[in-house]
């Protein structure tokens, strides 16, 4: 006779509102042992006078991050060993740090600001990120006070630019300027922002908690942790359909709709509500699991709504409508007609890589153009806003003179890229060099169909699997990794995606089986696949429909 083994009770996923309190990981320990957003105080008390040597190493590779700092890539050591050396191997004795800009919104006096600070502080690097942030490089620990009494002075932080935290909260470039806009998103970021940045009830998440608010459908809404989507009701007028669970790394799921539609007064409240369940809720046992798309995923769309309303909102919320698809993808490059008559002005770097000396020239133009607006886009791109009919010519020329394109080809206005192997810690490839070099083939040998192609083609590229640069929501996606070249040789190389999107096309890229191709190979591989496409396209057919039904010997 067999008899029945007891069945395995659950194990329990450190979900606080369960009890679990104990921390079950070496980051939840740090948390608890000391508030990260105490570590500011001993950067300033402490570390900015010891220097790197004396950090403690909990602050170093955990608490710092709450600041937007992270010690960057120790120069030389290759892609293959970025998964066998240890943290301290691989720091170097400089800092990565984020500027968080929500709702990418800038006056030009503080994107000079931002650019003197680089070339005081960061070698004149900086970079745009696909979160609307400024990223430098070379920072010393020695000069973060100086830097944040600039940034603070001019109404900037870094506070929870990176971290267990809610950070830079995305919205809309043409907020309060677009023309078909469905409702300006920016005072219900700056009322996020006012009431819940640094707030200490939610400086201890299960892991990064990433924010959308738009009037539009232009933020990539479907990959973030909550989304504000901008939608008009038919009783109640102009709100915002709310989305939950959105991600992308190594286990990508698209957001789902909960149905409600929120008043512009109400956002605050209801994002916050969202927070807090991911706060008490969520998983922390596991760091791979513990972004809030897996209690989503696990819960569904319903119980979440129900928990949200009866447990935090202590209200039901109206149901309301889905926003509107857009027929493509918007990336704000161009010039463009405003609300009031004036015009914004879409330029783009090559995959957001600018520097401090730029972002000084870029704020000098737009001041002779008559504009005291700039915004950094979630494409990686910037936008002045703001600017007279008459001003437009002399406005570009201006730009075109520091390299930035408002009529940029395809490749130059589909590229985006993550930090890369220059100085991402986890990173097994070059991206931004490689996205340059890219993006200047393709101009030259894809001339000849160039004027043939309406829609941009999408081309993401990633130094590892976190998709950084969201490479599963991209035409054509490149995770970085070492694959083997003709000659057995071990180089630098890519997965690809192809056919991914957001909008009409929301969803994940196709992936051949057993298919990388090596860096050296990458331009030829693109323009094969590109031709294929022209060549073989239906009529009005987008690239994510053709891959949907390509035969594989045409993706490869």
């Amino acid at each position: 006779m067999v008899t029945p083994t007891r069945a395995h009770a659950r194990r329990g996923e450190g979900q606080w509102a369960l009890g679990y309190r104990e921390p079950l990981n070496p980051n939840e320990r740090s948390k608890k042992d000391d508030n990260p957003l105490n570590v500011r105080a001993r950067i300033e008390n402490i570390y900015a006078h010891t220097g790197f040597h004396g950090i403690d190493p909990a602050d170093l590779r955990g608490r710092f991050r709450w600041f937007g700092l992270y010690t960057q890539r120790k120069p030389g050591i290759d892609g293959g060993r970025t998964a066998t050396l240890e943290p301290e191997e691989l720091d170097d004795e400089f800092f990565m740090l984020r500027v968080r800009i929500d709702g990418g919104a800038l006056t030009t006096a503080q994107l000079t600001l931002l650019g003197e600070l680089s070339q005081t502080y960061a070698r004149d690097t900086a970079d745009i990120t696909d979160r609307q942030n400024i990223q430098y490089h070379w920072i010393r620990i020695e000069d973060m006070p100086a830097i944040w009494r600039r940034l603070e002075d001019a109404g900037l932080t870094t506070m929870e630019a990176c971290g267990d935290t809610p950070r830079v909260i995305l919205g809309s470039p043409v907020a309060g300027i677009a023309a078909d806009e469905v409702i300006d998103g920016s005072a219900a970021i700056a009322e996020i922002r006012r009431r819940y940045v640094g707030d200490p009830a939610f400086a201890n998440l299960p892991r990064k908690f990433k924010s959308a608010v738009s009037g539009l459908p232009d933020v990539a809404h479907e990959v973030h942790d909550i989304a504000f989507v901008g939608v008009t009701h038919p009783d109640h007028g102009p709100g915002f359909d709310l989305w939950v669970g959105g991600g992308l790394s190594t286990n990508p799921m698209i957001a789902q709709r909960l149905g409600a539609w929120v008043p512009e007064a109400e956002v605050a409240q209801v994002w916050a509500g969202v927070v807090s369940i991911f706060r008490d809720y969520g998983y922390r046992r596991l760091r791979h699991r513990a972004r809030l798309k897996f209690l989503v995923k696990d819960w569904g769309p319903e119980k979440f709504r129900d928990v949200l309303e009866n447990e935090y909102l202590k209200r039901k919320l109206i149901d309301g409508p889905a926003p509107a698809v857009p027929a493509q993808p918007r990336d704000h490059i161009g010039v463009h007609r405003q609300q009031d008559g004036n015009f914004y002005v879409g330029a783009a770097p090559v995959a957001g890589r600018v520097s401090g000396s730029t972002l000084v020239a870029v704020a000098k133009a737009a001041e002779r153009a008559g504009s005291g607006r700039v915004r950094l886009t979630p494409q990686q791109k910037l936008v002045v806003l703001d600017v007279p009919e008459a001003e437009v010519p002399g406005l570009r020329r201006d730009l075109a003179k520091i390299g930035l394109q408002t009529e940029p080809s395809p490749w130059r206005r589909g590229v985006m890229a993550c930090t890369g192997i220059e100085f991402c810690k986890l990173a097994i490839v070059e991206t931004k060099a490689r996205a340059a070099e890219l993006v200047a083939d393709l101009e030259a040998r894809l001339a000849d169909i160039t004027a043939g192609i309406s829609t941009p083609i999408s081309v993401h590229i990633n130094g590892c699997p976190n998709s950084c640069a969201r490479i599963q929501t991209a035409d054509i996606g490149l995770k970085g990794q070492i694959v083997t070249d003709a000659d057995g040789n071990q180089v630098e190389g890519f997965q690809v995606h192809l056919g991914g999107g957001l909008g009409l096309d929301a969803g994940f890229g196709r992936k051949l089986r057993g298919h990388k191709v090596t860096g050296a190979e990458l331009s030829g591989y693109v323009e094969r696949v590109v031709r294929n496409y022209v060549a073989n396209r239906l009529p009005e057919e987008r690239f994510a429909q053709w891959v949907a039904r390509a035969e594989e010997g045409d993706l490869r």
